[in-house]
């Protein structure tokens, strides 16, 4: 049966999606894309200014850190303002910042622009999740969470490629194209959501925030944190910064073969993630969260242990999949909590920060635990932390078909009378 809020779709079929959902699916692939054309002429094009190698990197921390502490703000500005306004304005801020690099004259010129730039990721990011919650149907939410999550990983995969044949025309010429092109999506996302009968005619028309106080007494909210943290750790602090390193001084492998194992990594996501976010729909979030989590444990530990290229690019693809297994159900669990008639900015910006911290602080440690220990062990305490995850689901309830944050008492009632288990 279906519960109550739900479409009034049949159980024999797939609800339809509203068109709003491909749009934004469109956008974010159009960022990832970009990102994936830039990023890799980023460093060269820092070098340009005379600076040392670590300077060059600090501009790639630099847009990460600002995505971390502009998180928050982006939050606030979800709750007061509502999340088209702010989705909109960080796709022009992004666009503006990644344009100006390219006219930058100085080294500091562009760390500042690329700073800007990671404040608008932010508000983007968190906006952009904030919009899936409102625009899925309840009983369509891991489906949606799981073309968001593709476009963004097939952007991943494409923006590289196009960025070889970008690369050809200048350092400079990447930062302008990606800047056009994030222009065009805003003024396509203005466009499509202004009069959205999804959304509401108006941010005006939007209910009222729900208080972080009140998703926060949910248990399944706090194993999200958990396990969004742990995706950071893994699939962009471990893989991002370990896996080249491992390839050439492990395998003994060249640098160029890193990218095979990262694809390897993505292709399996892709492959992954639409299928999962489905069954989610199906059979809740929670056994998928446990199953995958547990999975991307086990061969995260696995890859340290590799010693031929073959087996490892098999183990890569593993916990390419077995992420794309546990990202969907995670969003759309997280989703379930919020609810979609409610803005919940600064949930859904404590949601993404953990992912931040988690990218941020795994690319530091996992460094570390490798020079001082080996690689062995960066792997598998990295395999540990998802583990733990994994546990966090298995104490949390299952949210799928249950009432969201907004419709809880501020005291919950016991399993005897229908409520949540507190």
């Amino acid at each position: 049966m279906s519960s109550a809020g739900e479409s009034d779709c049949t159980t024999r079929s797939r609800p339809r999606l509203p068109r709003e959902v491909w749009v934004l699916v469109a956008a974010n692939f159009v960022v990832a894309l970009g990102y994936g054309v830039v990023a890799p002429v980023l460093p060269q094009y820092a070098r340009h200014f005379g600076v040392s190698i670590a300077a060059a990197t600090f501009v790639i921390t630099a847009f990460a850190v600002m995505r971390l502490v502009g998180a928050p703000p982006a939050g606030f500005l979800v709750q007061r303002l509502g999340e088209r306004r702010v989705y909109i304005s960080g796709l022009i801020i992004v666009a503006v910042s990644t344009a100006a690099c390219a006219l930058a004259e100085t080294y500091w010129q562009l760390l500042l622009f690329r700073s800007l730039g990671g404040i608008g990721s932010a508000m983007f990011t968190v906006s952009s999740l904030g919009l899936m919650i409102r625009i899925s149907p309840p009983d369509a939410r891991g489906r949606v969470a799981g073309l968001f999550s593709s476009g963004f990983m097939i952007g991943s995969v494409g923006g590289p490629i196009l960025g070889a044949v970008t690369a050809g025309l200048g350092l400079a010429a990447p930062f302008l194209i990606y800047g056009a092109a994030l222009l065009v999506a805003a003024a396509v996302v203005f466009v499509n959501l202004r009069h959205s009968t999804v959304i509401g005619g108006s941010d005006e028309d939007d209910g009222p925030p729900v208080p972080f106080r009140t998703v926060w007494r949910h248990r399944a909210y706090k194993a999200a944190l958990l396990s969004n943290f742990a995706t950071g750790w893994a699939s962009f602090g471990l893989r991002i910064a370990l896996v080249p390193l491992f390839i050439v001084e492990v395998l003994g492998r060249s640098p160029g073969v890193a990218g095979l194992a990262l694809t390897a990594f993505a292709v399996g996501n892709i492959s992954v993630v639409i299928p999962s976010g489905y069954l989610s729909d199906r059979l809740g979030r929670r056994r998928l969260l446990i199953f995958g989590l547990t999975l991307a444990a086990v061969s995260t530990a696995l890859v340290g242990f590799t010693t031929s290229l073959p087996v490892f690019l098999v183990a890569a693809y593993v916990a390419g999949a077995a992420t794309g297994i546990f990202v969907s159900p995670q969003q759309a669990a997280v989703a379930d909590v919020v609810g979609s008639r409610s803005r919940g900015g600064t949930a859904v910006a404590t949601f993404q920060m953990m992912a931040d911290v988690g990218s941020i602080g795994g690319s530091l440690l996992v460094g570390l635990i490798a020079q001082y220990f080996s690689f062995s062990w960066a792997f598998i305490i990295s395999g540990a932390i998802l583990l733990v995850a994994a546990l966090g689901w298995v104490f949390a309830p299952e949210t799928r078909g249950r009432p969201p944050a907004e419709h809880t008492p501020a005291r919950p009632l016991g399993p005897e009378a229908g409520g949540e288990v507190p």
